[in-house]
Protein backbone atom coordinates (compact mmCIF):
# COMPACT_ATOMS: atom_id res chain seq x y z
CA UNK A 1 0.00 0.00 0.00
CA UNK A 2 1.34 3.05 -0.97
CA UNK A 3 0.29 7.17 -1.54
CA UNK A 4 0.25 7.27 -5.83
CA UNK A 5 -0.23 11.08 -6.43
CA UNK A 6 0.37 14.54 -4.09
CA UNK A 7 2.66 15.84 -1.94
CA UNK A 8 3.22 11.97 -0.11
CA UNK A 9 3.60 10.57 -3.10
CA UNK A 10 5.37 7.29 -2.81
CA UNK A 11 5.22 6.85 1.05
CA UNK A 12 4.53 3.16 2.27
CA UNK A 13 1.28 2.89 4.04
CA UNK A 14 1.32 0.74 7.21
CA UNK A 15 -0.29 -2.67 6.31
CA UNK A 16 -3.25 -4.16 8.72
CA UNK A 17 -2.01 -7.02 10.63
CA UNK A 18 -5.01 -9.45 10.28
CA UNK A 19 -7.38 -10.07 7.69
CA UNK A 20 -10.64 -8.55 8.61
CA UNK A 21 -9.66 -5.43 7.04
CA UNK A 22 -9.03 -5.45 3.51
CA UNK A 23 -7.50 -2.30 1.86
CA UNK A 24 -8.41 -0.71 -1.46
CA UNK A 25 -5.87 -2.19 -3.98
CA UNK A 26 -3.12 0.36 -5.41
CA UNK A 27 -4.96 -0.01 -9.16
CA UNK A 28 -8.59 0.31 -8.09
CA UNK A 29 -7.52 3.18 -6.36
CA UNK A 30 -5.50 5.04 -8.93
CA UNK A 31 -8.24 4.33 -11.13
CA UNK A 32 -10.56 5.89 -8.45
CA UNK A 33 -8.27 9.14 -8.15
CA UNK A 34 -8.05 9.66 -11.65
CA UNK A 35 -11.96 9.46 -12.11
CA UNK A 36 -12.03 11.64 -9.21
CA UNK A 37 -9.83 14.26 -10.61
CA UNK A 38 -12.45 14.41 -13.56
CA UNK A 39 -15.22 14.92 -11.75
CA UNK A 40 -13.68 17.25 -8.54
CA UNK A 41 -10.88 18.90 -10.76
CA UNK A 42 -8.51 19.04 -7.98
CA UNK A 43 -8.88 18.24 -4.58
CA UNK A 44 -7.52 21.85 -2.89
CA UNK A 45 -9.69 22.54 0.45
CA UNK A 46 -11.76 19.61 -0.03
CA UNK A 47 -13.21 18.34 2.90
CA UNK A 48 -13.41 14.64 2.77
CA UNK A 49 -14.85 11.99 5.33
CA UNK A 50 -13.61 8.01 4.93
CA UNK A 51 -16.50 6.32 6.31
CA UNK A 52 -15.11 2.16 7.02
CA UNK A 53 -11.73 3.80 6.84
CA UNK A 54 -9.85 0.74 7.36
CA UNK A 55 -5.70 1.75 6.94
CA UNK A 56 -7.06 5.37 6.13
CA UNK A 57 -5.50 4.75 2.44
CA UNK A 58 -8.33 6.87 1.17
CA UNK A 59 -8.43 9.54 2.87
CA UNK A 60 -4.77 10.01 3.48
CA UNK A 61 -4.62 10.10 -0.57
CA UNK A 62 -7.18 12.89 -0.73
CA UNK A 63 -4.89 14.85 1.69
CA UNK A 64 -2.00 14.07 -0.43
CA UNK A 65 -3.62 15.40 -3.41
CA UNK A 66 -4.44 18.95 -1.80
CA UNK A 67 -7.73 17.88 0.59
CA UNK A 68 -7.60 20.36 3.50
CA UNK A 69 -9.35 18.03 6.22
CA UNK A 70 -10.58 14.31 6.48
CA UNK A 71 -12.23 12.84 8.92
CA UNK A 72 -11.99 9.20 9.17
CA UNK A 73 -14.42 6.73 11.03
CA UNK A 74 -13.55 3.01 11.81
CA UNK A 75 -15.20 0.94 14.58
CA UNK A 76 -12.39 -1.46 15.39
CA UNK A 77 -9.50 -0.07 17.86
CA UNK A 78 -7.03 -1.86 15.59
CA UNK A 79 -7.91 0.19 12.28
CA UNK A 80 -8.20 3.35 13.94
CA UNK A 81 -4.68 3.23 15.33
CA UNK A 82 -3.76 2.25 11.79
CA UNK A 83 -5.39 5.19 10.44
CA UNK A 84 -3.67 7.37 12.94
CA UNK A 85 0.02 5.93 12.58
CA UNK A 86 -0.48 6.22 8.75
CA UNK A 87 -1.14 9.94 9.24
CA UNK A 88 1.88 10.63 10.97
CA UNK A 89 4.05 8.62 8.71
CA UNK A 90 2.33 11.23 5.90
CA UNK A 91 2.79 14.38 8.26
CA UNK A 92 -1.44 14.75 7.86
CA UNK A 93 -1.67 14.05 11.80
CA UNK A 94 -3.12 17.84 12.41
CA UNK A 95 -5.26 17.93 9.11
CA UNK A 96 -7.19 14.81 9.98
CA UNK A 97 -10.01 13.60 12.81
CA UNK A 98 -10.42 10.14 13.63
CA UNK A 99 -13.31 8.52 15.43
CA UNK A 100 -13.18 4.92 16.83
CA UNK A 101 -16.69 4.78 16.29
CA UNK A 102 -19.82 2.75 15.28
CA UNK A 103 -20.27 4.69 11.82
CA UNK A 104 -23.56 6.20 12.13
CA UNK A 105 -22.89 7.03 16.13
CA UNK A 106 -19.80 8.50 14.40
CA UNK A 107 -21.56 10.42 11.67
CA UNK A 108 -24.78 11.70 14.00
CA UNK A 109 -21.99 13.28 16.16
CA UNK A 110 -20.37 14.95 13.24
CA UNK A 111 -23.34 16.08 11.94
CA UNK A 112 -24.04 18.52 14.95
CA UNK A 113 -21.05 20.43 14.17
CA UNK A 114 -19.34 19.66 10.98
CA UNK A 115 -20.14 21.42 7.47
CA UNK A 116 -20.87 19.43 4.89
CA UNK A 117 -18.27 17.36 3.16
CA UNK A 118 -17.42 17.57 -0.76
CA UNK A 119 -16.16 14.03 -0.96
CA UNK A 120 -17.34 10.85 1.12
CA UNK A 121 -15.52 7.49 0.88
CA UNK A 122 -17.77 4.69 2.40
CA UNK A 123 -15.83 1.66 1.99
CA UNK A 124 -17.29 -1.01 4.54
CA UNK A 125 -16.56 -4.69 5.04
CA UNK A 126 -18.57 -6.72 2.06
CA UNK A 127 -21.74 -8.54 3.10
CA UNK A 128 -23.31 -6.99 5.79
CA UNK A 129 -24.98 -4.11 4.26
CA UNK A 130 -23.08 -1.08 5.80
CA UNK A 131 -23.01 0.68 2.78
CA UNK A 132 -26.78 0.88 2.26
CA UNK A 133 -27.33 2.03 5.78
CA UNK A 134 -24.27 4.95 5.38
CA UNK A 135 -25.82 5.93 2.42
CA UNK A 136 -29.37 5.84 3.80
CA UNK A 137 -28.17 7.93 6.19
CA UNK A 138 -26.24 10.44 4.12
CA UNK A 139 -29.11 10.83 1.93
CA UNK A 140 -31.53 12.74 4.39
CA UNK A 141 -28.32 14.11 6.52
CA UNK A 142 -26.92 17.92 6.40
CA UNK A 143 -23.25 16.14 5.98
CA UNK A 144 -23.15 16.40 2.25
CA UNK A 145 -25.21 19.03 -0.75
CA UNK A 146 -25.57 19.17 -4.08
CA UNK A 147 -21.86 20.02 -4.42
CA UNK A 148 -20.95 16.69 -2.60
CA UNK A 149 -20.10 13.08 -4.36
CA UNK A 150 -19.93 10.21 -2.65
CA UNK A 151 -18.09 7.07 -3.31
CA UNK A 152 -18.92 3.43 -2.74
CA UNK A 153 -16.43 0.53 -2.80
CA UNK A 154 -17.77 -2.76 -2.48
CA UNK A 155 -18.18 -6.39 -3.94
CA UNK A 156 -19.30 -6.74 -7.92
CA UNK A 157 -21.48 -8.87 -6.18
CA UNK A 158 -23.63 -6.97 -3.73
CA UNK A 159 -26.32 -4.29 -5.65
CA UNK A 160 -26.74 -1.34 -4.42
CA UNK A 161 -29.96 0.77 -4.76
CA UNK A 162 -29.75 3.35 -7.77
CA UNK A 163 -31.11 6.04 -5.92
CA UNK A 164 -31.12 6.82 -1.34
CA UNK A 165 -34.14 9.15 -0.87
CA UNK A 166 -32.35 11.96 -3.63
CA UNK A 167 -29.22 10.30 -3.43
CA UNK A 168 -28.59 8.89 -6.57
CA UNK A 169 -25.86 6.59 -8.51
CA UNK A 170 -24.63 8.15 -11.79
CA UNK A 171 -21.77 6.19 -12.44
CA UNK A 172 -20.70 2.49 -11.45
CA UNK A 173 -17.58 0.77 -12.42
CA UNK A 174 -16.25 -3.04 -12.13
CA UNK A 175 -12.53 -3.77 -11.23
CA UNK A 176 -12.26 -7.52 -10.53
CA UNK A 177 -14.47 -8.54 -7.77
CA UNK A 178 -14.58 -4.88 -6.55
CA UNK A 179 -17.32 -1.84 -7.61
CA UNK A 180 -16.98 1.74 -7.53
CA UNK A 181 -20.23 3.37 -7.47
CA UNK A 182 -20.57 6.98 -7.36
CA UNK A 183 -23.62 8.88 -5.87
CA UNK A 184 -25.12 12.81 -5.68
CA UNK A 185 -27.64 14.14 -4.29
CA UNK A 186 -30.41 15.57 -6.51
CA UNK A 187 -32.81 17.99 -6.00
Amino acid sequence: MRIISGTARGRRLHPPKNSLIRPTADRVKEALFNILAVLLGDFDGCRALDIFAGSGSLGIEALSRGAAYTVFIDSQRESAALVKKNLHICGFAEMARVFESEALTALRSLERSDAPFQLVFIDPPYGQGLAEKALGYLACSRLIDEDSLVVVENSCKEALQSEYVGLTQFDRRVYGDTAIAFFRRTH
